[in-house]
Formats: structure tokens, C-alpha cells, sequence
């Protein structure tokens, strides 16, 4: 992975931006599975942090994230600036998950 900087500010900090590859994402479609719903539906039972979900969000979003940064390694990015996530539900279950930034050249 070339890209080291990313920043949800439309700037990175000590460095001059001169160029602008435009927007980069990644893009994935997750489901639940039958077994992780049947083990957060116990784990709501006793309230509190449901690990099971947080874990999967959390992955999604990681993997989302990399597909960025592939796509701005792709159109000769260095740094992406403006990262956003975005989550539509798809249908019931199944949730799309968007990372999506803009790739720039920076020194």
C-alpha cells in the first residue's frame, strides 16, 4: 500500500496538495448470517456492547476502506483527502457499505 495519508479534513497537514486524481471508492454488500444473528440475539439479551455486529461493522468498514485505497493507488493517488462513509440498506440483512474520498498528489 503506497497511500500512508488519508484524512476526512479536504487537506493534509504539511503537505502541499498539486494535483487531483478524483473520487476514489470502495464499495462492499455484506449480509448477516443466520449464526451471527442467533449469537447477537443472545448476546442482547444481556444487554450492552453487541460484539458480534461491532466485529462485522468493523470489518466492513476496514475492507471498504482498503478497496479505497487500492482504487486510489490505481489513478496514481499518493493521498486521499475528504474521506466519507456512507451505509444503505439494501434489503433486509444485507447492507451496502461506501468508502469514497477524493485521490490527490501531494509534497
Amino acid at each position: 500500500m503506497d497511500i500512508k495519508m488519508t484524512s476526512t479534513a479536504f487537506e493534509i497537514p504539511g503537505h502541499k496538495i498539486t494535483g487531483n486524481r478524483g473520487i476514489v471508492r470502495g464499495v462492499l454488500v455484506r449480509s448477516r448470517s443466520i449464526f451471527g444473528n442467533i449469537g447477537a440475539a443472545f448476546q442482547t439479551l444481556a444487554g450492552g456492547n453487541i460484539t458480534l455486529y461491532t466485529e462485522l461493522c468493523e470489518k466492513t468498514r476496514r475492507d471498504a476502506f482498503e478497496l479505497m485505497i487500492q482504487h486510489a493507488e490505481q489513478v496514481g493517488g499518493k493521498a486521499v483527502i475528504g474521506v466519507r462513509y456512507d451505509t444503505t440498506e439494501v434489503m433486509s440483512g444485507v447492507t451496502e457499505v461506501i468508502c469514497y474520498g477524493t485521490a490527490v498528489t501531494v509534497e
